[in-house]
């Protein structure tokens, strides 16, 4: 979608239109101008129809709607299939306020259970084909020598994350030999009230570290209050480490147009690195676009309130949220093995830097996702605490 985004302009030659030997490059040159043009078209439509859907009018937006659904297609090409997922969220918005238009409540509701259904079973299926996660390499290659035991205590609510958990384990204890490994699985929904030392079985004299990978967001609420409890009380754990992955965006702007063209902007980045990295004829690329981050987009798009758990932030915002949370960034030091790992994907859109104590990671100056880890601050003064987050 990069090429949409820029102004296109070209001089014509005359005379160098006449060569034979550069039709061809004439010719390519026009397709590509004309590709852009349809991009441009399509991006305004989407536009358009989620400024009707802000105001409420399903009459239009259905219309818009007719004009979109021809051009995209999640087989087609990054643009077309961003696009694509963008339209199931509209569609998916005008379905349900066409229902709360016409005082059909229940409906709403019903709609709202089957996504979501729906969903969770995408996602299970698509389980299967998500990479494998090579980090966890890491224990064993630490230096000093690591443990010669690791407890790892997993949390879930569905049986999504139970399969994941599932098959980290597996793939940890393939990976880490010569470590004596221990494994407690909970089922119980992520709350304050969860995280105490006899839930989790956190033992005398162990060393406490808590991994969030992509999770934290889904509890920052519009009040806000429950991730600071559910932070509070992962402080009271007393962690060595707090370590927390993050897409690095902002999709929690309480206006909804604001926040569809930034999760357009940020999505189609996305949809644009996977072009560059793996065939459009990828099972591994389609099941990821279709059952993942599609249903991101839809969430992002269609849910309000309680239901729109896709609360994606910004770095700066997050270092916020750990210091008024008593937490104080711990740099990270791993910046040449991160760019080893991203060698293996073959492109070099991908950015890596560091600030403020952040690993930040983006395709061609697009941030995408952050790394950050964070250990209890033992400083009394509220002011040194926060000249390391700012």
């Amino acid at each position: 979608m990069d090429t949409v985004l820029e102004a296109c302009s070209s001089s014509d030659d005359p005379i160098g239109a006449e060569m034979p030997s550069e039709k061809g490059e004439d010719e390519e040159e026009k397709a590509t101008i004309r590709q852009v043009d349809q991009g441009l078209q399509l991006f305004h439509l989407l536009l358009a129809c989620a400024k009707v859907v802000g105001c409420r009018d399903t009459r239009l937006s259905d219309s818009l709607l007719t004009q979109i659904w021809p051009a995209v297609t999640p087989f087609g090409d990054s643009l077309q299939r961003v696009s694509y997922c963008f339209a199931l969220g509209l569609e998916s918005t005008r379905m349900l306020l066409h229902h709360r238009n016409n005082n059909n409540a229940a409906g709403a509701t019903l709609i709202l259970d089957q996504q979501l259904a729906a969903s969770r079973a995408e996602k299970l299926e698509a389980y299967h084909w998500l990479p494998q996660n090579h980090s966890i390499t890491l224990i064993a290659q630490a230096d000093p020598p690591p443990p010669r035991l690791v407890r790892i205590t997993g949390i879930f609510e569905d049986p999504l994350d139970l399969l994941e958990l599932k098959s980290l384990m597996e793939e940890v204890v393939a990976t880490c030999s010569g470590i004596r490994l221990e494994f407690q699985l909970i089922k119980e929904p992520v709350t304050a009230s969860l995280f105490t030392r006899e839930k989790l079985d956190v033992r005398e004299g162990e060393a406490l570290i808590v991994n969030s990978i992509m999770q934290l967001h889904k509890y920052v609420k519009e009040s806000r209050g429950s991730l600071k409890t559910i932070l509070q009380a992962i402080k009271k754990l007393g962690p060595t480490l707090l370590t927390v992955v993050e897409q690095d965006t902002n999709h929690n702007g309480p206006f909804f147009l604001g926040r569809f063209l930034e999760s357009l902007h940020y999505y189609s980045a996305i949809f644009d690195s996977f072009e560059a990295s793996l065939p459009r004829d990828s099972s591994t690329r389609i099941k990821i676009e279709k059952c993942h981050y599609a249903e991101e987009i839809r969430n992002i798009v269609a849910y309000e309130g309680s239901n729109r758990i896709e609360r994606h932030e910004r770095a700066d915002q997050w270092r916020r949220q750990f210091a008024r949370a008593d937490f104080q960034v711990v740099g990270l030091k791993c910046m040449s093995q991160a760019r080893m790992m991203l060698s293996v994907y073959g492109s070099d859109g991908y950015t890596l830097a560091s600030d403020k104590g952040c690993l930040l990671m983006g395709w061609k100056g697009r941030p995408i996702m952050f790394a950050s880890t964070w250990e209890v601050n033992n400083v009394t003064s509220s002011s040194l605490m926060d000249e390391s987050c700012y």
